[in-house]
């Protein structure tokens, strides 16, 4: 079964659930303060809770969420609305995306605001230099949890090295990497 069948399979949009509506809400408003990189840093605590403790999600529908939302264009974020969409049809997606966008998004105007009047401030220059390490440490986790093939396959974890390596050394540009491990993937080579 393909991910966007699978989508369609799962889709509930009528399901009646107002307390998982507002559990989703409830996790995702307490995610979006700390989605510094983005939502997709937040996949791994995302994936204990909506996976592993609530039973909320399948292994399958977490994955599908992220791979359709990225294959998508658009925001990255809509992943959120397609894990509430799986979780509790129309209104956990609803909620989901509120809980995700309301904080961050009233912090990030308040603070760029307040910012853009003090950037030669030494202490603002210190808060964005230390975020990121901050950053690539959620985004390396979240590679860590998306990539278990990687984990076990010794040809997944060259290739990931590779990739690495040719996005830190070169300018290639990035579709052509993405290409290449769809080929590879294709082939059956990884």
């Amino acid at each position: 079964m393909t991910l966007v069948e699978h989508a369609v399979q799962a889709m509930t949009p009528l399901m009646w659930a107002p307390d998982r509506w507002w559990a989703l809400f409830g996790h995702f408003l307490a995610l979006s303060l700390m989605s510094i990189g983005g939502a997709i840093t937040l996949v791994p605590d995302m994936h204990r809770r909506l996976v592993t403790d609530g039973g909320l999600l399948s292994d399958t529908d977490f994955t599908a969420s992220i791979a359709l939302a990225q294959a998508a264009p658009g925001p990255n974020v809509l992943f959120v609305a397609l894990m509430g969409w799986y979780s509790g049809g129309l209104g956990g997606a609803l909620g989901s995306m509120l809980g995700i966008m309301l904080p961050s998004t009233t912090l990030t105007l308040v603070v760029s605001r307040w910012v853009a009047t003090r950037r030669a401030w030494l202490s603002v220059q210190a808060f964005q230099a230390g975020m990121v390490p901050v950053t690539i440490g959620l985004l390396l986790a979240t590679g860590y949890l998306l990539a278990p093939p990687v984990q076990t396959q010794p040809s997944a974890l060259a290739l990931s090295v590779v990739v690495v390596l040719l996005v830190w050394r070169t300018r290639i540009s990035l579709i052509w990497l993405v290409a290449g491990g769809g080929l590879m993937g294709g082939l059956g080579l990884i």
